[in-house]
């Protein structure tokens, strides 16, 4: 398959996946083996492509991030959301700095895409309770929440680091059994991806820039351009969709996937 094409389903799949609890990078590393992706540049592409993902919340929510920066110096609420934020990601920064060397390891595992299927497995059966049996929401605003809840939220995405949980799943999760209402915690979700996942994009990028080939930039243009473009439209209708529907059909998604996976693994051909 040319390059050019993988570059386009796998910003697809980055773009898609990302900031709905499914775990983007369990199925960017089901898509890469299934498209026979073995070249190790191709994981620095998949790093690389996220940070289209992230502009497009920047972009749609541009307004009200930026009334935050430019409100820091006179209102409380600005810097409490801002604070919210920041104290929120310091759990998986420290997390994964800390095992970024056992993180590596994992990936690495034979067995990884048998991890990530019963991890996707999982993860949606506790995503269906969660969504039926969470406590009723005492907090209802996700640019407002307790910096306590915040940082407990924190400590669920350092889940994420494994294998085949969904950073967004973790967060959402944690959020609901919390008291953080659906809508409230998947955008607290999407807010708490700027500064992660753009911190994982320079240490993976500070540690890998000189294995880039220049000649890659192309392809990786077109991931990032596809990420970002398919990113805009979950972002835009994620929220009124969670907000009929519930995290249900993605749980449900996430359970297909890994049973049809282990499916492919284990059945013979």
């Amino acid at each position: 398959m040319a390059d050019w094409l993988s570059a386009i389903i796998l910003g697809l799949v980055e773009g898609l996946t990302e900031f709905i609890p499914v775990s983007s990078t369990g199925h960017l590393l089901l898509t890469k083996i299934a498209l026979g992706l073995t070249d190790p540049t191709w994981d620095t592409f998949i790093v690389l492509i996220q940070l289209g993902a992230v502009l497009a919340v920047v972009a749609l929510y541009f307004q009200r991030l930026w009334a935050v920066v430019i409100g820091l110096p006179t209102r409380p609420e600005a810097r409490r959301f801002a604070l919210s934020v920041i104290i929120g990601c310091v759990p998986a920064f420290v997390a994964g700095l800390a095992l970024h060397g056992v993180i590596k390891h994992f990936f690495e595992n034979p067995f990884l895409p048998q991890v990530i299927c019963v991890s996707l497995i999982l993860g949606g059966i506790i995503l269906l309770v969660v969504d039926k049996k969470a406590p009723a929401p005492r907090e209802l605003d996700g640019m407002a929440l307790s910096l306590k809840t915040a940082l407990m939220i924190g400590l669920f995405q350092c889940l994420s680091l494994l294998p085949g949980v969904s950073r967004s799943g973790s967060t959402i999760v944690g959020s609901m059994l919390l008291g953080v209402e659906r809508k409230a915690a998947a955008e607290f979700s999407f807010f708490m991806a700027i500064p992660i996942m753009v911190g994982a994009f320079a240490l993976d990028l500070l540690k890998s820039y000189k294995d880039i080939d220049p000649s890659h930039a192309g392809t990786i243009a077109i991931g990032f351009v596809v990420s970002f473009l398919s990113g805009l439209v979950v972002v835009k209708y994620m929220i009124d969709f969670v907000g009929k529907r519930g995290f249900t059909p993605f749980a449900w998604w996430r359970i297909i996937v890994g049973v049809i996976g282990l499916g492919l693994i284990y059945v013979p051909h």
